[in-house]
């Protein structure tokens, strides 16, 4: 059981250890519980067909028994997805990485564009700082920007949201 986005970067470490461990021993059982759908592993990882995978959201498990009957199931050989992954999974592919953008990661990328600093989006959005560095996060993995010593990300995810 794991998680979408693991340390060192809180982007998508999880995933990538989760399809990491089925390509080297196919049908291992695998849950990932998170906040997110990313649509890309998430489609990477079920596409053996092979079972034992589940990817439930973690606001949207709210009853005990029936997340644990969802681990088992997984444990011998079964498939548990939440409502939500299939919907995103199976939507059609999108040809822009900003396509993959959901309507507040658009607004954020635009106030960075704009030149605001994370704390200047927070309070331009009324939430916290924190939640401007999650959506940055995302964004980041979205636009396919991996941590880079010779990169800026912002300054690449700005230039990515210019060429619109």
């Amino acid at each position: 059981m794991l998680d979408v986005r693991l340390p060192p970067t809180q982007t998508d470490e999880g995933l990538r250890a989760a399809i990491a461990v089925r390509e080297a021993r196919p049908g291992f059982p695998v849950m990932v519980l998170s906040q997110y759908v990313e649509q890309l592993y998430a489609r990477e990882l079920l596409a053996s067909g092979v079972g034992s995978v589940g990817y439930l959201l973690k606001d949207r498990v709210s009853d005990v028994a029936e997340f644990v009957d969802g681990v088992r199931r997984v444990a011998a050989g079964g498939t548990v997805l939440d409502p939500e992954v299939v919907a995103t999974v199976m939507s059609r592919r999108r040809d822009e990485p900003l396509d993959r953008l959901t309507a507040r990661e658009r607004e954020v990328l635009g106030l960075m564009a704009e030149g605001r600093s994370n704390a200047a989006v927070a309070a331009h959005l009324h939430v916290t700082e924190k939640a401007v560095a999650k959506h940055i996060n995302s964004i980041f993995v979205k636009l396919d920007l991996p941590l880079d010593d010779d990169d800026h990300r912002r300054v690449r995810a700005v230039l990515a949201w210019l060429r619109v």
